[in-house]
């Protein structure tokens, strides 16, 4: 009677435990990372609306780049973030993040709609900077929790989740255009909803999970990069429809639809793969002796984990590490090794990856922030600026997944250094900058091709940079800490360079044409300024000079502080017999076509494992 009770409830019982597996796994996680990081890029289509604010609240060209400088400043001061997740766990600081994005954004809503008093300019700039220090608070509590739970497969993860975010601008703008039509004031209510709502959804499911891996985990995360894939496909060919013809807005919310359908497609491999892996367990189950095979395999497993695991100190190892801190901030470890978060601040490295930031992507950042203003200057129709901005966060998210993709292969097989891929990047981003000063026919299109993917591209780039010379313990920290460079070099070059220069050239065409500027009259400048945009390209010169600096400094053992600290471990060596081994790293080159595990030192360490 009882087996026969079991069978009636089987089905059921087997669906609630499939349904459980699916809640608590890492795949559902990674899908809601992918969902969060898409959410988190919405800063990047300022550009949208920063007409609107200009003209509704009278603004001239200096005070906008002031705000959208605070909008910067927010997006980028991550380190409290950083430092919150170092002790509580991801959910919280995402729940920070969703009340700092709907109160920012919300508030900027209310001032733009004349709900409330008009806004003095400091409000204006409170107001962003909080709605888009949200931006950090999300990244830390999706991207550090998914690089902490898949770290084996740390640069496809972070060039498919930095790509999403990429993406979000142009699918915002598509959700945008299906719902309000031409509103830019209803795009800033809709900036400030859609992450709120999307972190809430998914507070229980990040969580870092240490699971062991399956040996399909590798195979989900390209399929959700060959669906994000079709996703900018799809954009690209609407964008380019849209420039030609004119949508309604019913078109619009075709096109929505088919972008939501392909945001959400991924769920479908995340039930697959894990209604296969439900099934696999239940067939081992069955079997006794796959039973005690699968048991004694977990018990061999977790020996092998406990005799290279890290006893935790006691009380009193606590309070040394912490009265020594300090002492040991300069004497930085090798490359590779687990920096202290003081040892990676005052560490050369930390400042050159800084001064490059701050030039790469404070350049590539003021034009990203100032196309709807160039495209007015350079007399593009309204819908085009739109196109501007849509293309921006394609190509944005192009250079987040080739970037990432590609120097996680040049790495491993030709021991090719990141930095010099990040020189290439900012010499190629010089070519957008020169397109727009010298106001080549339809140059602007071609230029926020190449800025878009250029700004993009470099972001995987100096996170990963981060991870392999500083380590993984205190990277929500570090690469927060990072960031802070790009908003520094967007004040420097959008408020103080292209502002200034925006302005004042502004000013003096209306002088020729005999006009006066009423008060509350924003300015216009028509027609392009070569000096704005030479002055600009300053920027990419001084980070390609930091990075050939990185790169000669580093070179091949750069490489070699990947898996540095797997040979000190598994294999038992002391610091000098693994800087031996180091010495030696530039003979270990992988031959065009070669596999990774072809390597001796691979070889040795599966077999040691």
């Amino acid at each position: 009677m009882h087996v026969r009770g079991g069978d009636r409830g089987g089905p059921m019982t087997k669906m609630n435990n499939l349904t459980l597996q699916i809640l608590k796994g890492r795949r559902l996680m990674m899908f809601g990372s992918l969902l969060i990081m898409n959410s988190a890029g919405l800063s990047y289509i300022f550009g949208l609306y920063s007409g609107e604010i200009k003209s509704s609240l009278g603004y001239d060209q200096s005070t906008l780049n002031l705000i959208g400088f605070y909008k910067d400043l927010g997006a980028n001061i991550g380190i409290v973030s950083g430092l919150i997740n170092e002790v509580t766990p991801p959910w919280v600081v995402l729940a920070i993040g969703a009340v700092f994005n709907f109160f920012g954004y919300f508030m900027i809503w209310l001032g733009v709609t004349e709900r409330i008093a008009k806004p003095l300019v400091w409000h204006m700039c409170l107001y962003i900077c909080i709605g888009a220090n949200s931006q950090p608070f999300i990244n830390t509590g999706a991207l550090v929790t998914s690089i902490k739970s898949y770290p084996e497969s740390r640069g496809i993860l972070i060039g498919v989740l930095k790509g999403y975010t990429g993406l979000s601008g142009a699918v915002v703008t598509q959700v945008y255009h299906a719902l309000y039509g031409e509103d830019p004031k209803s795009l800033i209510l809709l900036v400030g909803v859609i992450p709120a709502v999307v972190c809430v959804i998914f507070l229980r499911t990040m969580r870092i999970m240490n699971a062991p891996r399956q040996p399909n985990e590798l195979k989900l995360l390209y399929h959700f990069l060959y669906i994000s894939l079709g996703l900018a496909g799809f954009l690209m060919i609407i964008i380019i429809i849209e420039k030609r013809t004119t949508f309604s807005q019913s078109q619009y919310g075709g096109s929505a639809a088919v972008v939501l359908f392909l945001l959400f497609l991924p769920i479908a491999f995340v039930i697959r793969d894990e209604y296969k892996a439900w099934k696999s367990k239940r067939e081992a189950i069955k079997n006794d002796r796959s039973l005690i095979e699968v048991t004694n395999g977990e018990t061999i497993i977790s020996n092998e984990i406990q005799q290279f695991s890290v006893t935790k100190p006691s009380d009193g190892a606590d309070k040394s590490v912490r009265l020594s801190c300090w002492q040991t901030a300069f004497q930085t470890p090798e490359r590779g090794e687990d920096y202290t978060i003081l040892q990676a601040i005052f560490s050369t490295d930390m400042w050159l990856i800084l001064l490059a930031s701050m030039c790469g992507l404070g350049g590539t950042l003021t034009v990203i922030d100032n196309l709807g203003q160039i495209g007015a200057s350079l007399q593009y129709p309204k819908k085009s600026i739109s196109t501007f901005v849509s293309l921006v966060s394609i190509w944005n998210y192009l250079g987040r997944v080739v970037s990432g993709l590609v120097s996680e292969i040049l790495i491993k097989r030709y021991r090719t250094p990141r930095p010099l891929i990040l020189t290439l990047t900012l010499l190629l981003a010089c070519v957008g900058h020169l397109l727009i000063a010298f106001d080549v026919p339809n140059g602007i299109y071609f230029a926020s091709v190449i800025i878009g993917f250029c700004f993009g591209a470099q972001w995987p780039l100096l996170f990963a940079m981060i991870s392999e010379l500083f380590g993984l313990k205190y990277y929500s920290t570090l690469f927060n800490f990072a960031a802070i460079a790009s908003p520094i070099g967007s004040y420097l070059f959008n408020v103080r360079v292209a502002g200034y220069l925006y302005d004042d050239e502004a000013k003096k065409q209306m002088a020729a044409l005999g006009l006066v500027r009423k008060a509350g009259e924003d300015l216009r400048m028509e027609a392009s300024n070569k000096g704005l945009f030479l002055h600009v390209l300053k920027g990419p010169w001084i980070m390609v000079f930091a990075s050939f600096i990185i790169m000669s400094t580093a070179g091949t053992p750069y490489a070699f502080g990947l898996y540095s600290n797997v040979l000190k471990s598994v294999l038992g060596y002391d610091q000098s017999s693994k800087n031996n081994s180091g010495d030696h790293c530039g003979g270990m080159k992988l031959r065009c076509g070669e596999e990774e595990e072809s390597l001796p030192l691979v070889r040795l360490l599966k077999k040691k494992l």
